[in-house]
């Protein structure tokens, strides 16, 4: 017997006799991609079945714990990566839980600009357009902005699309650091903006604007992830069910190869069987792209849908840097620090002809947190730096080039080939930034460029477009080699842009639900 799992305010065991599952749809994958679907046709009539290789996060002190978190790695779960230039194993940033990467993302829900579904010259190449544009997905970002509570402003940004609705929830305010911060860069000219989150912030919210948010997990369920509003929401229907621990190890298809029949799966090293009559792949970039190099046949020699060759190519995950600036003088007390952003150099303009980036705040960054990747400094010194320090976290758009990608082994490894590419406008963003946060009185200067293993906004590697020869996927996420098989996260996404990828995530899953007849 097989269990189902149906959290609720707690959680319920549903029975599945045998080894074999039928369903309508099966979604596999159950972070910002797959539970906002499944949240989406909860109430088609089709008996929905998400599938999760992870178990639920636990809620325990440990969770707001800088040590357990960052130093002792408590809560990263994936099995090692591979890195394809040096050959070394590193640890991904991604976390197999239901909620997947949101139950520690930082709850930054911007949506990406209206530019940014157009093809835009960098300096390091073009940035191709989308098959949908901003207008396409206007509607579905008002909605994703509703299911996900996100507090902003509109208008306070003055590179925001245009919208039709405006944010749920009030934009929240800054605390004395951030205020002053702000009030430095807008006397230079620049045009700070408060920066859209999704936290319970709320008559009755179970926020309390903890220091430990950013890239930890939340104890009282206050952050407003993939589980707490999506797949949770989406279990109060009687036709959604959840299956926790369970590898979907491959896809079989007919005989033509045109459909997906069944997913074979192992529930705790046993082996399940999947049925359905729709299958959708929400898995996150690398894992979506290598199921489907795994799922090899006949008809699909390559990979299934993979007649255009690139499955697992066009791997983006931005270009980042985390940036301190200290002031020896002064102790920052700041607890909730991520409600600051910059985009004055986000678009070309007439001081840089090419965009440079994103500016957004970190949460408040602590000694632990930085140990790990500074061993030799002493504890005491890391905690007085990070107690008079500012936390920032830099963007730049990292260009799709088919050479980096992700390859799987017959043995199961995980190979990542990735040159970072389009650095000089990085570095200049640094620049600037620096020059910015000195004058705003922090005269030390620290920064370190993410590397291979931080890899939480990774896109690109089943690409959506018209054309069946440069894309895996149609416009409305399906396979162009297969009538019934859907790519719902990240993966389809042909450009990275400089901006957290979660919220559009979501809007164009919503968007899949509406337009690609997938409940039909």
């Amino acid at each position: 017997m097989t269990s189902v799992f149906d959290p609720g305010s707690a959680p319920v065991v549903k029975a599945v006799d045998g080894e074999t599952i039928d369903c309508d749809i099966v979604i596999i994958g159950s972070g910002m991609g797959g539970s906002t679907l499944a949240n989406a046709i909860r109430d088609s009539g089709a008996r929905v079945l998400v599938v999760e290789r992870g178990d639920f996060l636990p809620r325990e002190p440990a969770n707001w714990s800088p040590a357990e978190v960052f130093q002792r790695l408590r809560y990263k779960n994936a099995e090692k990566w591979y890195d394809g230039t040096t050959g070394r194993a590193f640890g991904p940033g991604v976390h197999y839980y239901v909620g997947g990467n949101t139950k520690v993302y930082g709850a930054c829900l911007p949506r990406f600009r209206a530019q940014d579904f157009q093809e835009i010259k960098h300096h390091g190449g073009i940035s191709p357009a989308w098959p949908v544009s901003y207008a396409d997905m206007e509607p579905f970002y008002g909605e994703a902005e509703r299911m996900y509570q996100v507090h902003g402003e509109a208008g306070d940004d003055p590179t925001e699309p245009p919208r039709t609705t405006d944010f749920p929830f009030p934009a929240l305010e800054h605390e004395p650091a951030i205020a002053a911060l702000a009030d430095a860069m807008t006397a230079q000219g620049l045009h700070p903006f408060r920066m859209p989150a999704g936290v319970d912030v709320r008559p009755g919210g179970a926020c309390i604007r903890s220091r430990t948010c950013d890239g930890f997990p939340c104890p009282r369920g206050a952050k407003n992830d993939a589980e707490t509003r999506g797949i949770q929401p989406a279990l109060q229907s009687p036709t959604v069910r959840l299956l926790t621990r369970t590898v979907v190890e491959r896809l079989n298809t007919s005989a033509d190869g045109r459909r997906v029949t069944e997913a074979v799966a192992r529930r705790d090293g046993s082996p399940v069987l999947i049925k359905a009559s729709r299958f959708v792949v929400a898995g996150g970039a690398a894992n979506s792209a290598v199921l489907l190099l795994k799922s090899v046949s006949d008809r699909h020699p390559n990979g299934l849908a993979n007649s255009s060759g690139l499955v697992g190519r066009n791997y983006m995950v931005h270009n980042s840097t985390f940036f301190l600036g200290v002031d020896p003088r002064r102790r920052n007390t700041v607890s909730f620090q991520k409600t600051l952003g910059l985009n004055d150099w986000y678009l070309a303009g007439p001081d840089n002809p090419y965009p440079l980036g994103n500016l957004q705040m970190l949460g408040k960054i602590q000694g632990p947190m930085i140990k790990a990747a500074r061993p030799w400094v002493p504890m005491p010194v890391l905690t007085y730096m990070t107690n008079h320090s500012i936390d920032i976290y830099l963007t730049t758009e990292d260009l799709p080039d088919p050479d980096n990608r992700v390859v799987v082994g017959n043995d199961g490894r995980i190979t990542v080939h990735w040159k970072p590419n389009n650095l000089v406008p990085h570095r200049e963003l640094i620049r600037r930034v620096a020059r910015v946060v000195r004058r705003a009185g922090y005269p030390l200067i620290f920064t370190e460029r993410m590397g291979i293993e931080t890899n939480s906004h990774q896109c690109g590697t089943a690409v959506m477009g018209a054309d069946p020869r440069r894309s895996v996927l149609d416009p409305t996420c399906r396979a162009h080699d297969v009538d019934n098989l859907w790519v719902v996260d990240s993966a389809c996404f042909p450009s990275s842009t400089a901006l957290n990828p979660a919220l559009t995530i979501a809007a164009n899953a919503l968007r899949v639900a509406a337009v690609s007849g997938l409940t039909r």
